[in-house]
């Protein structure tokens, strides 16, 4: 029996735990310090960070969450890997499920943003299947236990459009009540061989380091690099500069070869945080 207004796990049992106990371990060891000289990142206005299976991807994207501030409200953008329901969409009002628990979706945050964007439209369809979105949630509960959440799958691919949802973004950040981070869901280059990977995927970390995100969106086009979530990520460079983002920091990059896959195709993972 499904309940109105609820999200249901997707991707629990696949891409991370389902149970309880074992989920809480994993993100803990994840989110574990590695260094003494590990600073947090107080003034954080936005992140980068990978929607792998924990198993290949989940160190990366807790070495960003255990350095950022907690904060009570978060945008994530994520790429809409299936084309399922509208190609901007987010989710209103109501809770997102996962194996530690509910939470809530932050009406007054949507709206400020879907008044900003046109484009933005009320569609659960868009989320009901993809995991880009539902792997960061146990992230966040887990960093921030008293939070909310406004979630918007991206599946459009042109600059001028991703460009107004950053503005949109940024507008909804700017009326919000308290702090709000802004959370773009993104792997980089898909199944090529580890030594190119590396290549092309320094090319766009490098735009995102520049904050530039016209230069990430062209160099994503020319070099060919199947960055699914780059859409997400343009839109969030868009929304922190215009929130004053000043430097970006690269905290920390792998393949999936990292983690014990095949060398010949894999799939690249930067964790990246604006301030």
């Amino acid at each position: 029996m499904t309940v109105p207004g609820v999200r249901y796990p997707a991707v629990a049992g696949q891409f991370y735990p389902a149970r309880l106990e074992t989920l809480t371990r994993d993100l803990d060891r994840y989110l574990a310090r590695e260094a003494e000289n590990e600073l947090p990142f107080s003034s954080a206005i936005g992140c980068v960070v990978p929607h792998a299976g924990y198993m290949y991807s989940g160190h990366v994207a807790g070495a960003v969450y255990r350095r950022l501030p907690a904060r009570t409200s978060y945008i994530i953008l994520g790429p809409n890997h299936f084309g399922r329901g509208k190609p901007l969409a987010t989710m209103r009002a109501g809770v997102w499920l996962t194996p530690l628990g509910p939470v809530p979706l932050d009406p007054a945050l949507a709206h400020a943003v879907s008044s900003a964007c046109s484009a933005l439209a009320e569609d659960a369809e868009a989320h009901a299947t993809e995991h880009s979105l539902e792997v960061q949630v146990p992230f966040l509960q887990r960093c921030a236990p008293s939070l909310s959440i406004l979630p918007i799958a991206v599946g459009v691919g042109d600059y001028e459009t991703l460009e107004l949802l950053g503005h949109a973004v940024s507008e909804g950040v700017k009326l919000a009540p308290e702090p709000t981070l802004i959370v773009a869901s993104s792997d980089l280059n898909h199944y090529e061989p580890d030594d190119l990977t590396r290549v092309k995927d320094r090319k766009a970390i490098d735009r995102i380091l520049d904050l530039d995100a016209a230069g990430l969106y062209e160099t994503v086009m020319r070099e060919q690099i199947s960055m699914c979530g780059f859409g997400p990520v343009v839109a969030m460079l868009v929304a922190a500069r215009d929130l004053g983002a000043r430097r970006a920091e690269l905290v920390k990059y792998a393949t999936s070869a990292d983690a014990g896959g095949p060398t010949d195709a894999v799939v690249g993972y930067a964790g990246v945080v604006v301030q």
